[in-house]
């Protein structure tokens, strides 16, 4: 017979005490440990019994029969692609955000779709009035898509033995509840209860399941850990409340590439998505502006143009400031030193702001060349040819390294209409012979890149 006791949890981490301890000795937190009933199998002849009675026996490796993936189109390409080509059957996704940000506009769309499979909405947070006027404004037609206003799982697992659905789409993991557990929804064992219950449902019957989760004030997915090793996907749903632009990105997918992102646009009908972010994220000028310059970066497989902006201005507060959005602080100040130790510039006592347009976080070190090429701008205000981008990366010794497939870059750069790219030296061998209609210009050196740009 099950033994009931309880058990007290970190409501930060999830990590799991037999007793209340004032700092967190995982996460480091203090006054997050809060006492939850739990239920758990009493040890004994039951619990071997049901260890003996398994039906999976061990199997040699060279036995086990391997098909090539299918996976299915969600009709929306860009979601396609941060799941790595489709959703595969039975496997479990989860999907995080702010509030507000998109994650149950983007997930109804996906359920509206004509995927060819039958799918269950399943909400905890809203009435099927409201997801009808939603529905509305995203201007469905004709939809398979089934709508069902339950938080127990088991009333839930009910309606799903009876329908049959294809995929199940659930908002959000936090709202649901198991009568296995004895405590209230949205606490950690429930959490972890119910994202069980459904791992063990999408692996028996291959059935792709996608689970809304929230999100705490630091902008981690709440709720314990272990939910984020449990699933096969992790998708992080990004976007500033005062930018139109949402970007998808997975965090971690057992089915596909982690580095990968999608961007679409938020409208007052849906969020429509972004095929060409390149010309998303560059500005059109009516005339030269000093301080901007674009870079060619790689995320995922995509190439992807940006826009750098950089302002270089005197020291108020006698102590320079350096301020980046978009972009990691501590390689910004990395690069400032090597003007100022390898070009003669006297960075140290400016304040600089840097900013990628768009509301992208990038990663990619080609974009070091453009972030220089846009400080110098600045430092010296004078406009960089509005023609002409930048890819690669700065050593510390002031050199341009090369970087990887650099082939990709200058050809998204063509395509959108640039005369000119700067790379490195080393990134030049039988270029020239592929791309006719932009300039390809070597450069070895940070102290030769100024002399090309400014004279």
């Amino acid at each position: 017979m099950a033994k009931i006791k309880t058990a007290f949890f970190c409501g930060n981490c999830g990590a799991q005490s037999a007793k209340w301890i004032g700092k967190c000795p995982a996460c480091g937190e203090w006054n997050t440990y809060t006492e939850e009933v739990i239920q758990r199998e009493s040890s004994g002849a039951s619990s071997v019994k049901s260890r003996l009675s398994s039906k999976v026996s061990p199997q040699s490796i060279d036995d086990i029969e391997y098909k090539d993936e299918v996976r299915i189109s969600s009709k929306i390409q860009e979601f396609d692609r941060v799941l790595g080509g489709g959703i595969v059957p039975g496997s479990l996704v989860l999907i995080g955000g702010e509030p507000g940000i998109g994650k149950s506009t983007i997930m109804l769309q996906l359920a509206l779709q004509d995927t060819g499979l039958k799918t269950l909405y399943v909400s905890g947070e809203e009435s099927p009035v409201q997801i009808k006027m939603r529905a509305q404004r995203l201007g469905y037609k004709d939809s398979s898509c089934l709508v069902l206003t339950e938080t127990d799982t088991s009333e839930l697992f009910r309606h799903i033995a009876e329908i049959n659905p294809g995929m199940i789409i659930v908002d959000s993991i936090q709202t649901l509840t198991t009568p296995n557990i004895e405590s209230s929804a949205g606490s950690i064992s429930q959490i972890r209860e119910c994202a069980h219950e459904f791992q063990k449902f999408a692996k028996e019957t291959s059935t792709p399941v996608f689970l809304i989760g929230h999100i705490t004030k630091d902008g981690s997915l709440a709720g314990p850990k272990i939910l984020e090793h449990m699933v096969d996907t992790v998708l992080q749903f990004e976007g500033d409340h005062n930018n139109i632009y949402r970007i998808l990105r997975a965090m971690k997918n057992r089915f596909g590439s982690t580095s990968e992102l999608g961007i679409f646009e938020m409208r007052s009908t849906g969020l429509r998505e972004v095929l060409n972010p390149s010309e998303m994220l560059i500005s059109h000028h009516d005339e030269p502006l000093s301080g901007v310059a674009v870079g060619a970066i790689i995320e995922g497989i995509r190439p992807i143009l940006i826009e750098t902006q950089a302002l270089v201005s005197s020291a108020a507060y006698g102590t320079p400031q350096r301020s980046a959005t978009g972009f990691d602080t501590r390689r910004l100040n990395m690069l400032l030193a090597v003007l100022e130790k390898r070009c003669g510039f006297r960075i140290g006592i400016k304040d600089v702001f840097l900013n990628i347009t768009g509301g992208l976080k990038i990663s990619d070190p080609a974009a070091d060349l453009s972030i220089i090429c846009s400080i110098l701008s600045s430092a010296e205000d004078i406009p960089v040819n509005q023609k002409a981008c930048f890819a690669a990366e700065i050593g510390l010794t002031g050199e341009l390294r090369p970087v990887m497939r650099v082939e990709q870059r200058i050809a998204e750069a063509e395509k959108l209409g640039f005369e000119e790219i700067y790379v490195s030296k080393y990134n030049t061998k039988g270029l020239e012979k592929q791309f006719k209609s932009i300039k390809i210009i070597p450069v070895l050196r940070v102290d030769q890149l100024f002399s090309l740009l400014f004279g």
